[in-house]
């Protein structure tokens, strides 16, 4: 399952006593291996300055448009997670996309 979290270098206003964007990313990896060995998993982290894709670009504009906040977890097109995901949320989507 490919999941991508948008953020930016700069943290938002009401996001800076969390990790960044890089950190999320990274310490998500390491949660959702350790917890869900058996349901992979590719986070891709999306710069919201430097987007790629048109779902990058569709979500970048979205977030610095003030509509979502980040870091923002999207899977499927579908926002997951925005600001401080939460593992046992983020869990439950792998569970659903592999037990379906």
């Amino acid at each position: 399952m490919k999941m991508t979290i948008y953020g930016a270098e700069k943290k938002c206003a009401s996001c800076i006593h969390l990790p960044s964007a890089l950190e999320t990313k990274e310490w998500l990896e390491a949660a959702l291996s350790r917890r869900y060995p058996d349901y992979p998993v590719d986070i891709v982290y999306c710069d919201i300055e430097h987007p790629v894709t048109e779902e990058e670009k569709m979500f970048s504009e979205k977030i610095l448009e003030d509509e979502y906040m980040y870091p923002l977890l999207v899977a499927g097109g579908e926002v997951i997670a925005e600001g401080e995901p939460r593992l046992k949320a983020v869990g439950s989507v792998l569970e659903s996309h592999y037990k379906s």
